[in-house]
């Protein structure tokens, strides 16, 4: 039975997380010629650590341009970002992509048929990888490695999930902050919960990318995941995630081979140093001869595979240590750990914009006597407090990159308001401007992961209140529910859009002490708002 939900791709967005990789530009031109119905958006998530210059842009490429939205990501990997990606995104499917790839010319065709034709109990659909390898030679090991995705199961490099699936198991764990694991791991909790994934028919082209000589050392980062693979989902998971078994008990009696050889050296041990160095050596030449076998052998590649052999071992034993060591920490880490959705979710903090929500605005003010509070600010704060509710302002304050106030005005402005109507339990506010760059001004998530990191509470029992579409997606793409308070600044677009509005800050606390409407949200429309009203002035609440 298909899924008679899907007509075209109207209710389909395609998230691509990049960190600024130039085949971004290949990717968006080959989305641009591909023949078929069009997605209703494209997120791109900007997850670069420094803005060093802009993003490649869609400029002259149609469709595409007009329907691109670029957003910043937290710097905190792939997956991370690709969560920050579906949870601005509405539609009912969301198609992931890598900013490596480039679609085939009849992919969106492709893609319409593979979700058209999905049963309702298949959560997932993965396209096919194709690597392109040089003819007329054997592929370098670097180019197997790459060419290894063609078999690759659930490799989101080009996979579509349902949102309500993502939203049901809290997306992406981000405590695989690399490109490694993250998939798998998300499919086996979406099969753990009884749903399918299925294999479609939609192509994409992954190229080799250039890559230095080290690049298998590098690579052998990847053993600290596996080690919270195994106390995520038990000792089968390679055999249940469809991985290959790797080399790492070759690896580990190499090191233990090296390790004898110089303990017996130091005690002086003929017999242990020979018979460890004698695994050390068998074992590193075993490795060099089984990745020069299947290469082209030239003399580069022969060096190449000599040299890292030797530290291969190391290497990966290395990274294996440190995932046991910090394996307590990251099983602990819950802010970064995925928040499944919960029925009737509960409320443990609420996170409110501070001009324009909680006081009222004054453009760029630096002067504590012209905090007044808004109408039912008072009473609001005093109910969520009787509750138990912690509480945090998280602000955007572009004023002290333009040189309007000092950051020592703003913190005399915050302790102000936490006079008048504290005490909060913590201030957050972004000193930047939109220049900057940087990952905590709204709408990016920074803010609201930072306020919940300082309240130890994870982001998805956070509501975030605010008045400006900024306060909505940055509340959105950290994973908090949020509510919109509208004002005479905010757009009709930005009401449309918010999954919940409230008529005033009275309203913004019923809903946020109640349980998250099944089937529906809170909303709400002021009278009269017909037309879309202008952006919101330099002052406006979110500057």
């Amino acid at each position: 039975m298909s899924d008679p939900s899907v007509r075209g791709l109207d209710d389909v967005e395609v998230v691509v997380p990049t960190v600024g990789r130039p085949t971004l530009r290949a990717l968006l031109a080959s989305l641009a010629a591909s023949n078929g119905p069009r997605p209703r958006a494209i997120t791109v998530v900007d997850d670069r650590r420094t803005i060093e210059g802009p993003l490649a842009d869609a400029h002259g490429l149609g469709w595409v341009a007009d329907r691109v939205r670029f957003v910043r990501g937290t710097a905190a990997g792939p997956a991370s970002a690709r969560n920050v990606g579906w949870r601005l995104a509405r539609a009912s499917w969301i198609s992931f992509l890598d900013d490596d790839v480039t679609v085939a010319p009849e992919w969106l065709d492709a893609l319409a048929r593979d979700l058209r034709d999905a049963d309702p109990g298949t959560a997932g659909v993965q396209g096919r990888i194709v690597v392109p390898v040089p003819r007329g030679r054997k592929p370098t090991d670097w180019e197997r490695n790459v060419a290894g995705l063609e078999r690759a199961a659930w490799a989101t490099a080009d996979m579509a999930y349902r949102r309500e699936v993502l939203q049901q198991l809290g997306g992406f764990d981000e405590r695989f902050r690399h490109a490694y694991r993250e998939d798998a791991d998300l499919a086996l909790r979406v099969l753990d919960c009884g749903h399918e994934l299925t294999l479609g028919r939609r192509v994409v082209i992954h190229p080799v990318r250039p890559a230095g000589r080290a690049v298998s050392v590098r690579l052998q980062r990847g053993n600290a995941d596996d080690v919270l693979m195994r106390a995520l989902h038990g000792p089968d998971w390679r055999k249940r995630a469809d991985a290959p078994p790797g080399r790492f008990r070759r690896h580990a009696a190499i090191v233990v081979g090296a390790a004898a050889a110089v303990t017996g050296s130091l005690a002086r041990s003929r017999a242990l140093a020979l018979g460890g160095a004698a695994l050390w050596s068998a074992g590193t030449a075993e490795l060099a001869a089984s990745r020069v076998r299947p290469g082209p052998r030239n003399p580069a590649e022969v060096a190449t595979m000599v040299a890292t052999s030797a530290l291969l071992p190391f290497a990966a034993v290395a990274h294996r240590a440190r995932g046991a060591v910090t394996l307590r920490r990251r099983l602990h880490d819950t802010l970064r750990a995925p928040q499944p959705r919960m029925a009737g979710p509960i409320t443990s903090a609420v996170l409110f914009d501070r001009d324009g929500t909680l006081v009222v605005d004054v453009p760029y003010n630096g002067d504590p006597e012209r905090v007044v509070l808004a109408p039912g600010a008072a009473d609001a704060l005093a109910r969520l407090r009787n509750a138990g509710i912690s509480l945090a302002v998280v602000s955007n304050q572009s004023g002290v990159a333009r040189g309007l106030i000092t950051m020592r005005q703003v913190e005399a402005v915050n302790a102000r308001l936490d006079r008048v109507a504290g005490p909060f339990a913590s201030f957050c506010y972004c000193p930047h401007d939109d220049s900057d760059g940087c990952t905590c001004r709204k709408p990016a998530p920074g803010l609201v992961r930072e306020a919940a990191r300082r309240l130890g509470v994870p982001p998805s029992r956070c509501v975030v209140i605010g008045d400006t579409g900024a306060d909505v997606d940055a509340g959105r793409a950290a994973g908090a529910r949020t509510i919109l308070v509208p004002n005479e600044r905010t757009r009709i677009e930005e009401i449309d859009d918010a999954p919940e509005v409230a008529s005033d800050l009275a309203h913004a606390v019923d809903l946020a002490l109640s349980p998250r409407a099944v089937g529906g949200v809170g909303r709400w429309r002021p009278a009269g708002r017909r037309g879309a009203r202008a952006s919101a002035s330099a002052g406006g609440s979110a500057p």
